[in-house]
């Protein structure tokens, strides 16, 4: 017995623009929780992640035209209108104190957030090294902070979070290797933890 089809984004946009609520219903429960955890770690705040995810969706339903399969993922589309409703709610509520966006001499070379083995500290809880992360998050400017949800967190290509910010893949490889030196300097400041690679479950973890 063969198993029924999944419908595409395509399909299910185009019967959701001939008024299918089902299809819209498939949309939202398809790529909801993505677009609340970007925007949760982009403001820390899950009332924001909330109204924010309910723009974006509406802005779907809305100008669902406007979405173009040839130059990227709907989910890519869908978090390009998520970032701007995000930086529009903190330039509305500024609660976190931002990273200095410092020129070093000698520029610390790339790193992957986060946690060492073999770092004494590792004896911290995964919680708290959690909150330390998300909290160093929080404290980069958001053209770095946008930058590290969505390739280390969202696990995204710099090709398609270059589409999602409407900017140039080097532009997103410079912003987060300048990102990820700014989270080691505060990280290792606040003895938190060590340098290396973030696998993918300690990613899913952390948001």
């Amino acid at each position: 017995m063969t198993k029924p089809m999944i419908p595409n984004d395509d399909e299910l946009l185009r019967l959701m623009t001939a008024g299918d609520e089902e299809a819209f219903g498939a949309l939202y429960r398809r790529y909801q929780r993505r677009v609340f955890r970007f925007a949760l770690l982009m403001s820390g705040c899950p009332a924001t992640a909330d109204d924010v995810t309910q723009e974006v969706f509406l802005a779907l339903l809305r100008e669902s035209h406007q979405y173009d399969s040839s130059r990227g993922a709907l989910l890519t589309y869908l978090y390009g209108i998520a970032r701007k409703q995000v930086l529009r709610a903190l330039q509305r509520n500024r609660t976190f104190t931002q990273l200095a966006d410092e020129t070093d001499e000698d520029e610390p070379a790339p790193i992957r957030l986060l946690i060492s083995q073999d770092n004494p500290l590792i004896k911290l809880t995964r919680s708290e090294v959690a909150a330390a992360v998300r909290q160093a998050v929080l404290a980069l400017p958001a053209r770095y902070r946008e930058v590290v949800v969505l390739c280390d967190f969202e696990e995204m290509s710099y090709a398609e979070a270059a589409e999602a910010l409407d900017c140039s893949v080097g532009t997103i490889s410079s912003r987060l290797n300048r990102a990820r030196a700014l989270l080691a300097k505060r990280l290792s400041a606040g003895g938190r933890v060590g340098h290396a690679s973030l696998d993918s479950g300690q990613r899913r973890c952390l948001a």
